[in-house]
C-alpha cells in the first residue's frame, strides 16, 4: 500500500502521521488518509477537493500536476509527500 508523508511544519498545525493507504490515484489514497484523520483534509484541500494553493504533493519525489483531480496513478509502494508549497525570491 502507498505511504502518505507530511513535513514535519504541517504535523506542527494538524496531526498527520505517516500512514499506508489504500488506493490507486493520489485522490483514492489521500481520501483513505482523510478517513483516519479528517482534520488534515481541511487544511490540505479546499470546500471544493482542490489542493490548496499554498500546498504541493508530490508522488515518488515527483510534483503532482492535476491539483484539481489529483488523478496521477500510484503504485502499490509509491509515496506521497505533502507539503506546504514555498514562494519567494
Amino acid at each position: 500500500m502507498p505511504l502518505v508523508r507530511f513535513t514535519q511544519n504541517i504535523q506542527r498545525h494538524v496531526a498527520c502521521p505517516p500512514l499506508t493507504c489504500e488506493g490507486a490515484t493520489v485522490r483514492e489514497v489521500l481520501d483513505a488518509y482523510f478517513a483516519h484523520h479528517p482534520d488534515a483534509r481541511g487544511y490540505v484541500l479546499d470546500d471544493r477537493g482542490v489542493v490548496r494553493k499554498h500546498m504541493v504533493v508530490f508522488v515518488d519525489g515527483r510534483q503532482v500536476h492535476e491539483r484539481d483531480t489529483l488523478a496521477d496513478p500510484i503504485g502499490a509502494d509509491g509515496t506521497v509527500d505533502v507539503m506546504q508549497a514555498l514562494s519567494g525570491g
